[in-house]
């Protein structure tokens, strides 16, 4: 009876921690502006499906594809042991679907177990590749500090929570076997647990050991929950609806700015009055452009949310591959950092708190932004549509649009567009002239 009330006091508290965070980064997100991605609701299925739940564009360098599927799948299988786990914890049985399920069961547990051994050793060669190999990618300097401290804990975590299965799975092996001198028959552990465990002769000392394993188990579960919100391993929950918002536009088609719309409809209607006063809860002023994250739509903010910071976007950027100061998955982290100061300083302040900062300046430099080619290979490479080059537009609109700046290359271009209708330094009548015969 102790030990279900403290299971119990565990699942409530771990699970209302969780559901806590979770309303907070909900909170977050909805910080940004409106949008409406609920078109096409077939296609985005399709996207969720293939993406998200596929692992489509993982597959695009398949032997780190491979490691991370291993370890994708235990984590959705092993949700099904974790089901029995929890019934087992509130009621103190032992095993419940063992005797319902009989042969299934054994299957089950065994291919979790085989699952598991993979999900290991993806583990192991993960923090080979980030520790030893020390891998370009995963090593760039947005990457110190803390980012490389969490990506290492959750694998050791990981590695941690396989630890606590088969110590559990072993034990309970060994100790049926010197009961019932019957094995479960699981793939795994009907092998461990003889081998670590067939010399203890105490079916107490077992039932310890397999305890030991168990609340380990559990507690490195909940320990994992609770760290999800603070990681970069909430794309674990997020990958499925940031795919299945995804843009579905074809890449390279800018949105127009709702709020220059706005501008060139009243300009071009002879009976709209411009000092009309606004209709009631319209903001006066709709800046052209985004200057903090407030600005950015709420699906810019899940995407900083959903960022797994795997560097493929800038692996593949053409700026950052030439030395360029822009790294597309910076801005992602960035953005993320600054949505939770700004989501932190209002729930503590107020909504109308304002700090001083923004994401432009503060957090991104005219540098970065400027850098990039618009080519879309970061969006391209993405495993789960983020879209960092939308960021960096808007960023770039507002300081053309409101700040009037730009860099001196573009002055001369725009000043053409401007005068001339086209980047050219000419007469629009004399643009056929390299057709003409003579």
């Amino acid at each position: 009876m102790i030990t279900s009330i403290l299971f119990v006091l565990l699942l409530l508290t771990g699970s209302g921690l969780f559901a806590w965070n979770v309303l907070k980064i909900r909170s977050n997100i909805l910080l940004g502006r409106d949008l409406d991605r609920t078109d096409n609701k077939s296609e985005r299925w399709k996207t969720m499906i293939l993406v998200a739940l596929g692992q489509k564009k993982m597959f695009t360098r398949p032997i780190p594809a491979l490691l991370h599927f291993a370890l994708y799948s235990a984590f959705i299988i092993t949700q099904i042991e974790l089901i029995e786990i929890v019934i087992d914890g509130i009621f103190g049985t032992h095993r419940f679907f063992k005797d319902s399920l009989g042969g299934f069961y054994t299957f089950l547990i065994s291919f979790i177990e085989i699952l598991s051994v993979l999900a290991l050793f993806a583990t192991i060669i993960f923090l080979s590749r980030r520790n030893l190999l020390k891998l370009p990618r995963l090593n760039m300097k947005e990457l110190a500090g803390w980012p490389k401290k969490d990506a290492n804990l959750i694998l050791i975590m990981e590695i941690i929570l396989v630890t606590c299965i088969f110590t559990m799975n072993g034990a309970d092996e060994a100790a049926n076997i010197l009961h019932s001198n019957e094995s479960y028959g699981f793939a795994i552990s009907s092998l461990i647990g003889p081998m670590f465990f067939g010399n203890i002769t105490s079916i107490g000392t077992l039932h310890t050991i397999e305890q030991i394993g168990w609340w380990g188990h559990i507690l490195m579960v909940f320990a994992f929950l609770n760290y999800l919100p603070y990681s970069k391993h909430l794309h674990i929950l997020l990958a499925f609806p940031n795919t299945w918002y995804s843009n579905l536009n074809k890449k390279g088609k800018f949105t127009n700015m709702e709020s220059v719309t706005k501008e060139v409809k009243l300009m071009m209607d002879p009976t709209a009055d411009p000092y009309a006063a606004q209709p009631e809860g319209e903001s006066e002023h709709i800046p052209f452009g985004v200057k903090d994250v407030t600005d950015l739509t709420w699906k810019n903010l899940m995407d900083a949310y959903s960022c797994t910071e795997c560097g493929r976007c800038t692996s593949s950027c053409p700026a950052n591959i030439t030395g360029k100061l822009l790294s597309p998955r910076n801005i992602m982290m960035k953005t993320r950092d600054r949505l939770v100061e700004v989501g932190e300083g209002k729930r503590k302040n107020g909504k109308d708190f304002q700090d001083g900062k923004s994401l432009l300046s503060d957090y991104i430099t005219e540098e970065e932004i400027w850098a990039c080619t618009s080519c879309n290979a970061c969006v391209q490479e993405c495993p789960v549509n983020i879209d960092p080059l939308s960021i960096i537009v808007d960023l770039r609109r507002y300081l053309v649009m409101e700040e009037s700046k730009m860099p001196s290359e573009l002055t001369g271009m725009l000043t053409n567009i401007e005068n001339n209708g086209a980047p050219w330094q000419f007469s629009p009548t004399d643009r056929l002239n390299w057709a003409s015969e003579d």
